[in-house]
């Protein structure tokens, strides 16, 4: 509890006064007038600011391969800096394998050396990640790529730089449609339910049918509506599932006009996300 007049580097002290709460890890500057420390105070709310923005435009590396998804580009643009040439060139070498129809690393600069401000000015520029194999950034290009919102990724194992930007990568493409046969029914009589619409009594023929699941209607052996199954009903119940040989309800989302002897398949679908 004493009171003390100054304190010295690494001393621990207790400050009374502030107007708002600083958080941990924040820095303070002792200035000779309230006048000066407005100043300071409105510079560093301002730049904090412009950081924010920033962060938000440019983003972590997770971001960008979501804006790469929403905008359809397949490029994913990287700034790669090495300790030592071949490190370099084997990284090089390694991400361009990867490279598919649909997706590749651009790779705007490849350089040794540890990272400067001008390799982050180039990244934010650019929108790209900046990979770091082997080296650092001075104190200069920290500052920039804080104020720039400009992603630094360290490695120090050319495979884990690798499989980083080929999970990244794989998300960009397009996930495959794997279909599965669960069964057929056929439209026995089609009824009208007052504040329903109209729904089919079918008997199932092969497999089973289930609900919510995806179906395709077929007259005559030509498709005439996809889409899924909103109702399925045994007697009067609703039911996940009916299986062959029995009878059963059923309603379509967005689809009414189904007629006696025509085909239901029932089928589940799954995306199946691929890899490079």
């Amino acid at each position: 509890g004493e009171q003390v007049k100054e304190a010295g580097p690494s001393e621990p002290v207790e400050v009374l006064g502030f107007d708002s709460a600083p958080e941990a890890g924040d820095q303070f500057a002792v200035v000779e007038s309230e006048a000066r420390a407005r100043e300071i105070t409105d510079y560093r709310m301002r730049e904090r600011r412009k950081r924010l923005a920033v962060a938000g435009q440019r983003g972590s590396l997770e971001q960008m391969m979501s804006q790469l998804q929403e905008t359809g580009v397949k490029e994913f643009t990287l700034v790669i800096k090495g300790d030592v040439q071949g490190s370099v060139e084997a990284i090089c070498a390694s991400l361009a394998k990867l490279g598919t129809d649909e997706v590749r690393a651009r790779i705007v600069h490849a350089g040794v050396g540890g990272i400067t401000e001008s390799d982050v000015s180039l990244a934010s520029t650019s929108g790209a990640v900046l990979l770091a194999f082997n080296v650092r950034a001075n104190t200069q290009a920290r500052e920039t790529a804080a104020r720039d919102g400009v992603e630094i990724r360290q490695y120090a194992v050319i495979y884990d730089l690798v499989d980083d930007i080929k999970q990244a990568m794989s998300g960009l493409l397009a996930p495959t449609v794997r279909e599965t046969f669960l069964g057929n029914a056929e439209i026995q009589e089609v009824f009208n339910i007052s504040k329903v619409g109209k729904v089919a009594g079918c008997r199932v023929t092969e497999g089973k049918v289930e609900r919510g699941a995806h179906v395709r209607l077929i007259r005559d052996n030509v498709v005439v509506h996809e889409g899924k199954l909103s109702t399925l009903k045994r007697f009067k119940d609703e039911v996940k599932e009916v299986v062959a040989g029995q009878e059963c309800g059923m309603a379509f989302e967005g689809y009414q006009d189904m007629r006696p002897a025509d085909v239901i398949e029932c089928f589940e679908v799954e995306h199946v996300q691929r890899t490079l």
